[in-house]
This record gives structure tokens, C-alpha cells and sequence, in this order.
């Protein structure tokens, strides 16, 4: 393999408190350490003007395949992955058939493997189909490489059941990730519950329905002592109970989307079934806590959400048209224009939380730049601007709210386990 020099960058890796200028030296697939001028590698990288950071994390993406082929494919999911800058994510089991087994756990990493494009792990059901009824084979599952358990974007909504879930994966070591809401008071819901739902004549889908099911996960992990990481969170009262918890010493954790810190409800005016989401786009205050979560540690991560859907199921009326956007390829621009630029998160603080935060949570040997770690590097591109267009995304779906828009800062380089996987196009 490829002996590889990444010069004049600024180097920044939280997981080492590094906040550096100078060289990034990688051979044999793995990260050699900071280097002099005067090295000699295969092949150099001219990083001036660029931020040299550990390979992105995405905690937990829908990749469609198998079953939902017309949305995304693992292939284009990853693709669009490396050019958001992310080298490695979990794959949710939203799949058909759903990821209840080894067999399709191990399907899902024969593809990735294919794809050759960035890591791929595989995040198994906690439910047989995702159903909510009985346990998955979790030790299977555990054998099959998945490293945390979920039902996707179907919460659980039996209490035994996530108790007996939360009790069973500690054995293993892995985490419990739950979207929490709670099914009656979502049911049939368009957007958060407030005046713009009234003014809109949309059915609201209240904060409450997020915040009762983060304060039960909350009391079943402490009553189990198990790991619960709670996906998406969306509101003010979520942010306060998970302070709460995580200061009272319960294994909790949780992650935001970038388009929660930056798209109110206000944007359902135009009726566009791109800005609807699950859970739903809120109003400012809900955003201010957020960003005050991000900022006091309480919420460790950032991930996209990558929700990818055929142009047939966002093209409808707002009514019928299905939940989620794809994220992936804006994962970087919106958190710089959202939280670096208006002085919310540095970069040291950002690039935490799209790295070593993830990884902690999924138990990854990932997210740094330390010696002999695997070489899983992103230069970004702070600077950059560029409109977004659909015909340069590499996702097979288009759903962004995004589209035609300006945005600033992007991946140039994309390094997976020392090879140069994606350069921007110029």
C-alpha cells in the first residue's frame, strides 16, 4: 500500500485535543503520526487553505437496500457518504427483509465491501420485522458485526420490551438507539404542533409526543443500567431531561440533525414535502436548546439523518408524501453555516461531535488521528461556496430542502483506510 503525506493542513483532532499546523504521515493503511517537511511518501497532498480532520461518523443512515433499491442503494449511499466526508457510518435495518438476523447483517457488509467506498456497520433490529413484539436473534446479530441495536424510525413502544432490549444488549456491550415518540399523538401528524400547524390547517404533532418517550427510556436505562442513546431529538424539554440524566450518572446519550438546528416549522408555509421530517421541524426555541445542548456536552453528536425517498414519494401533496431528507451531502455546509459561523461550536468542538462522539456510542476503533489508528481522514474545505445542484449529488434521491441554495464549506479529500477514495469535483 501507498505511503501517503497530507502537507501544510490544519490539522485538528479532539480526541487528542490537537489543534495544529503541519504534516499528516500514513502508511500501510494507518496513521504514522505529524511529520517534518522533508519526508518522502508515494504520494502527497497539498492540504494549504485546509482543515485536516478525522474521517467523518454518521451514527445511523438509511441505505434502502435490500428492498427499497428505487430510494438508495448501498452504493449510492456511500458514495454520497464520502462526498459529504464521512468514512464511516451505521446502517439502519429499515430494510426489507429488516436486519433481524446474521445473515443480513453480513448481507449489508458484503455490499459495502463491493461498494468499496467508505466502513459500513451494521446496525441490527432490536424487534423480529421491526415490529415491536419479540426480541431479535441479538446474539446473532452481535456475531453477524452489528454494533448497536434499533428499530429505525419505528420507536419501541412497549416498555417491557426495551427493558428487556436494554437488559440484554449490556451483556454485549452495545447500545439501545430509539427514536422517541409517542405513537398516538403522532398518528397522522404533519408538522409540529403550534401556531403554523393552526394557521396551515396541518394535524401538529406536539413536543410531548418526544418528550414522554425520552423520560421513559430515560428511567428504563437507569433502571437497567443499560445504554440508551435517544435519535433525533427535537425539543427543548428533550435537551433538559437528558442533562438531567446524564448528570445523574444513566448511561444516556443523544444526537440532532442539522436541519433541526437551522429549518423552523415556519418553512411547512410553502407547503414543500421536502422540509417534512420526522421528528418535525420545530419552532426557535426549540432550536436555541438544541444549540445550547450542543454547546454544554449535554448532546454528543450530529448526524444527518440520511433518509432518502424516489422523486414519486416527495412529489405528492404534502399529505401524502413520505417523512425524511437526505443529509449526507450536506452534513458539513449546514453545520459551518448553523454553528461555526454565528460562533455557536470552533472547530475543534464541531468536528468532535462528527467523530470521536459517534464512535465512543457505537464502540468504534474510529474518529482519530492518533498513531496507528486506521487512516480515515477529511480535508475540508472551509472557504468554498457553491451552489447546491441535484445533478451533482450522488445520492439516487434528491429530497433536500437544500437544493439551490448557497452553502459554504465542503470535503475536498476523502481518505479511507489510507487510500484516496473522493476529490471534489472543481
Amino acid at each position: 500500500m501507498k505511503s501517503l503525506l497530507i502537507k501544510n493542513g490544519h490539522i485538528i483532532d479532539p480526541s487528542q485535543d490537537l489543534d495544529v499546523q503541519g504534516n499528516l504521515l500514513v502508511e500501510g493503511g494507518k496513521i504514522t503520526g505529524l511529520c517534518d517537511d522533508d519526508v518522502i511518501a508515494d504520494e502527497v497532498i497539498d492540504a494549504t487553505g485546509l482543515i485536516v480532520s478525522p474521517g467523518f461518523i454518521d451514527l445511523h443512515v438509511s441505505l434502502c437496500e435490500p428492498g427499497f433499491e428505487e430510494d438508495e442503494t448501498i452504493e449510492t449511499g456511500t458514495a454520497a457518504a464520502l462526498a459529504g466526508g464521512v468514512t464511516s457510518l451505521g446502517c439502519l435495518p429499515n430494510t426489507a427483509p429488516v436486519v433481524d438476523d446474521r445473515s443480513s447483517a453480513e448481507f449489508i457488509l458484503l455490499q459495502a465491501e463491493r461498494a468499496s467506498n467508505c466502513h459500513v456497520f451494521p446496525l441490527g433490529a432490536v424487534t423480529k420485522n421491526n415490529e415491536g413484539k419479540e426480541l431479535a436473534e441479538i446474539g446473532q446479530l452481535v456475531a453477524g458485526q452489528a454494533v448497536g441495536f434499533t428499530d429505525a424510525d419505528k420507536p419501541i413502544e412497549s416498555a417491557e420490551i426495551m427493558r428487556c432490549a436494554l437488559e440484554y444488549t449490556r451483556m454485549f456491550g452495545r447500545p439501545i438507539l430509539n427514536r422517541p415518540q409517542v405513537a398516538e399523538l403522532t398518528e397522522k401528524g404533519q408538522m409540529h404542533e403550534g401556531f403554523h400547524s393552526t394557521v396551515l390547517g396541518l394535524k401538529g404533532i406536539p413536543a410531548a409526543a418526544e418528550e414522554i418517550m425520552v423520560n421513559r427510556d430515560i428511567a428504563l436505562a437507569e433502571l437497567t443500567r443499560g445504554r440508551i442513546h435517544l435519535m433525533c431529538i427535537s425539543t427543548q424539554n428533550s435537551v433538559a431531561q437528558i442533562r438531567r440524566a446524564k448528570a445523574s450518572g444513566i448511561q444516556v446519550s443523544a444526537d440532532v440533525t442539522p436541519h433541526h438546528l437551522t429549518l423552523t416549522d415556519q418553512m411547512l408555509e410553502t407547503y414543500d414535502p421536502n422540509y417534512k421530517v420526522l421528528p418535525p421541524l420545530r419552532s426557535q426555541e426549540h432550536i436555541d436548546a438544541l444549540i445550547e445542548g450542543l454547546k454544554d456536552g449535554t448532546i454528543e453528536v450530529i448526524c444527518s439523518d440520511h433518509t432518502p425517498h424516489a422523486a414519486e414519494k416527495k412529489t405528492d401533496e404534502i399529505l401524502g408524501a413520505d417523512f425524511g431528507i437526505i443529509g449526507l451531502e450536506t452534513l458539513l455546509p449546514v453545520c459551518l453555516q448553523t454553528l461555526i459561523t454565528p460562533g455557536h461550536l470552533t472547530w475543534p468542538e464541531l468536528i468532535s461531535k462528527l467523530t470521536i462522539g459517534p464512535a465512543r456510542i457505537l464502540g468504534l476503533a474510529k474518529g482519530t488521528l492518533a498513531p496507528g489508528a486506521d487512516a480515515d481522514i477529511t480535508l475540508i474545505n472551509p472557504e468554498v461556496r457553491y451552489v447546491l445542484q441535484r445533478e451533482n449529488l450522488k445520492s439516487s434521491s434528491h429530497n433536500s430542502p437544500f437544493l439551490g441554495k448557497e452553502l459554504q464549506g465542503r470535503a475536498e479529500v476523502v481518505v479511507v483506510s489510507g487510500e484516496i477514495r473522493y476529490r471534489a469535483d472543481h
